[in-house]
């Protein structure tokens, strides 16, 4: 190729960075959103909340993110990566919420950082400063095991969002209506693969047997209302959990019953991830989620 032969690759570095996809920055996920706090709202109790919804779906993204490549077959882990992409993309609005709502949310930085608020929540806050349900954050098992999680979570989360969606805080609001149409697919996801593991071969049966008596307790923490959402269900910001219990009993009765699976009998105690008490799972994700930024703190991607 002579020198003076235009390249394919010319302008690929520099210039105009809209030419890409995504170009080469990622903008506030909330510009030209109304931020304001609803009157008679306190701030840090909806970042509260905020970080709670934003928490679950963060860390459930991030243990659904190492089933890449490990899934049964190419179309299981694509639908797998694809409900992680929702629940990232769900997060980073809820996150960059809570610091609108209460900028002294986000961890403090150096001056001048280029790090975003809902990426600084995401990756320089230690284990007990997250807010999410042990469900989210339990080890991995195996595929019965992604199935049983998501089947619990995404049963409880549809009907939060779908209630969510009528709150008075205009960014939950949307976010929660957006929401519906993702999470209904993840429930519709997990419920097809709930029923043939149930009616598959004996060990498909034994194995998920196994992961709804392990992950069956921690449901309750979906379900039990923390007093933040107590305070903000009042004001017709959130949603009172424990008024979810009964629909999320109706549709997993449902599929308990179409799968011949018994409903596991007894309830389970509340874990602390509300208030920053988690399982020794929770600091092993971490340092894995967290380990590029921290190392690179000044770093743009």
């Amino acid at each position: 190729m002579s020198d003076d032969h235009e390249s394919i690759f010319d302008g690929l570095a520099g210039g105009d960075s809209t030419q890409w996809a995504f170009g080469t920055d990622f903008e506030d996920p909330l510009a030209g959103v109304d931020t304001s706090v609803p009157e008679g709202v306190g701030s840090a109790e909806l970042a509260a909340y905020c970080l709670m919804l934003g928490d679950d779906a963060l860390i459930l993204s991030q243990r659904l993110a190492e089933w890449c490549s490990r899934a049964p077959d190419l179309e299981e882990d694509i639908a797998l990566a694809n409900v992680a992409l929702d629940l990232l993309g769900q997060a980073r609005l809820l996150l960059a919420r809570a610091a609108a709502a209460d900028p002294g949310v986000a961890p403090a930085l150096p001056e001048g950082s280029p790090v975003p608020p809902e990426d600084a929540l995401a990756f320089f806050r230690d284990a007990g400063q997250f807010r999410n349900v042990w469900l989210a954050e339990v080890e991995n098992g195996d595929f019965a095991h992604v199935v049983v999680r998501l089947l619990l979570f995404s049963t409880a989360r549809l009907a939060l969002l779908e209630r969510l969606a009528a709150s008075v805080d205009t960014v939950l609001a949307a976010v929660a209506a957006k929401g519906v149409k993702e999470v209904a697919y993840h429930r519709d996801w997990a419920g097809r693969w709930f029923l043939t593991l149930a009616q598959g071969t004996e060990e498909s049966r034994r194995r998920l047997d196994a992961a709804l008596g392990e992950l069956w307790p921690l449901l309750a923490e979906l379900v039990t209302a923390h007093p933040v959402e107590l305070t903000l269900a009042r004001s017709g910001v959130a949603v009172d959990p424990a008024a979810l219990r009964a629909d999320v009993d109706a549709v997993l009765g449902q599929v308990f019953a179409v799968s011949g699976v018994p409903r596991p009998g007894g309830e389970g105690e509340p874990g602390g991830g509300r208030d920053g008490g988690h399982t020794p799972a929770m600091t092993v994700l971490l340092a894995d989620m967290q380990s590029v930024a921290r190392a690179h703190p000044a770093g743009r991607w």
